[in-house]
């Protein structure tokens, strides 16, 4: 039993879940977010509640109950308040800017690194600090992710981009006789 799927989901004043054969579609006052679903999970709307149960007994059809209850979640929570990761770029010579739908770093390499941001983000870059903001988790959490890969931090100095609120181990380093 899943304890996520199990539970009912609410829907607030102001949001609107339409289903339309597998897609869920969610509309609030920050947007709409739009989702394909398997039919493995028997999915009902019925006055401002959203309960969600299992066709099978199997294991793959239990995996996606609760799966599929987060999802339906963040899509409702996006849609009103949008989701924001910051990251924090540590280290002498580090830049970070905004251009258009492009975002620039300068990270130690012999030329710029130019990313685009995707559709449906949006992209703050204030010294050195990143915010990247969207109604969407997944899209926020992955586009977050791949801009922290392109200078994860090391662990002698902490130079490179992290997350705020990251603790990064730090190493001792080589000791003189």
């Amino acid at each position: 039993m899943s304890k996520i799927g199990k539970q009912k989901i609410a829907i607030p004043e102001g949001v609107t879940v339409v289903r339309d054969g597998d897609k869920f579609s969610v509309k609030g006052p920050k947007g709409t977010l739009s989702k394909n679903f398997r039919p493995d999970i028997e999915i009902k709307i019925e006055d401002k509640l959203i309960t969600l149960n299992p066709k099978r007994n199997d294991k793959f059809s239990k995996s996606l109950w609760g799966t599929y209850a987060s999802h339906l979640l963040n899509m409702i929570a996006g849609v009103q308040n949008p989701y924001q990761k910051k990251l924090i770029l540590e280290g002498i010579g580090f830049k970070s800017e905004v251009k258009g739908k492009d975002l620039n770093l300068a990270l130690g390499f012999s030329h710029p690194v130019i990313v685009k941001i995707p559709e449906g983000i949006t992209a703050t870059a204030e010294k050195n600090n990143i915010t990247i903001t969207g109604i969407d988790k997944e899209l926020v959490g992955n586009f977050a992710a791949s801009v922290r890969a392109l200078k994860k931090p090391e662990p002698y100095k902490g130079k490179g981009m992290r997350y705020e609120g990251e603790v990064i181990r730090r190493k001792q380093g080589k000791k003189t006789v």
